[in-house]
């Protein structure tokens, strides 16, 4: 059985090899996914990449109706999120619509 300072080298005797291989091979892969881009006329955002999805864009938001109102401004919260200074550390009872 091989020691650990020979699998030491070993690993990393291998590493530089998968690098190497790597090297070779990604100017090939590149070369090959750029033919297939403009041979099918692919786009970002075919490959879901850089534009949102058409899913996202179409998707409504909801409001949320305010549960607090400030009397001085007439200014509303929800209640969710950070509480606004008009509020923070008050009780929230005398605030309530």
């Amino acid at each position: 059985m091989p020691s650990y300072k020979e699998l030491l080298a070993q690993r990393e005797e291998l590493e530089k090899q998968i690098e190497a291989a790597r090297s070779k091979e990604f100017d090939t892969v590149v070369a090959d996914i750029k033919q297939k881009i403009e041979f099918y006329g692919i786009t970002a955002a075919d490959l879901g990449m850089g534009a949102k999805s058409k899913t996202a864009e179409k998707r409504p938001r909801n409001s949320v109706a305010p549960k607090y109102r400030d009397p001085k401004s007439g200014a509303t919260w929800s209640g969710r999120g950070k509480p606004p200074r008009w509020i923070a550390g008050k009780n929230r009872d005398e605030y309530t619509i």
